[in-house]
């Protein structure tokens, strides 16, 4: 089975939750991985979702251990959408 791992940075200007922790992320730059793997049999290149990772704490914030926590992608979607300036 094939896989890859694309990454961005996502802003968050305003402190956002996440499942799991009791209290919420400041706002800042965020690294997510996005983890992918490929759909095997088809006569095109497709790719399936497997993963969604955020990094904490943010890009930048000081901190003596950093984690990498599993996360839905349609959390990730909301949170993003929620802060877009459109």
């Amino acid at each position: 089975m094939t896989t890859r791992t694309t990454q961005c940075i996502l802003h968050f200007p305003t402190p956002f939750r996440l499942d799991g922790f009791a209290d919420a992320q400041p706002p800042g730059e965020y690294r997510i991985d996005r983890e992918d793997e490929l759909i095997e049999g088809l006569s095109w290149t497709a790719w399936r979702r497997v993963g969604t990772f955020i990094h904490l704490p943010a890009i930048g914030a000081r901190a003596t251990t950093q984690q990498m926590v599993r996360v839905d992608p349609a959390t990730v979607d909301a949170i993003s959408e929620k802060d877009d300036p459109q």
